[in-house]
């Protein structure tokens, strides 16, 4: 078994993430999300979907990122 790299449980069930050639070992995509996902610039919530990105930045919503003084991304045309 593998543990966890999260929360440290030992699970035969664990499963590995692969980014920019970095493995990373998880017992859950709970874990996966908390260690990985981008948080928002603004609000801080992992952002699970592809959120909006604007230079550096990634934001969930477009409410955030107009609270960061970013005008030209939309939600929705």
């Amino acid at each position: 078994m593998t543990s966890c790299e999260t929360c440290g449980n030992d699970y035969d069930k664990s499963f590995e993430v692969v980014i920019r050639g970095k493995a990373h070992t998880f017992d859950s995509f709970e874990c996966a999300i908390h260690k990985l996902a981008p948080t928002c610039a603004h609000c801080g919530l992992r952002i699970i979907g592809h959120g909006l990105e604007k230079a550096d930045r990634i934001f969930c919503c477009d409410h955030c990122a107009e609270k960061k003084g970013v005008t030209e991304l939309r939600d929705r045309a």
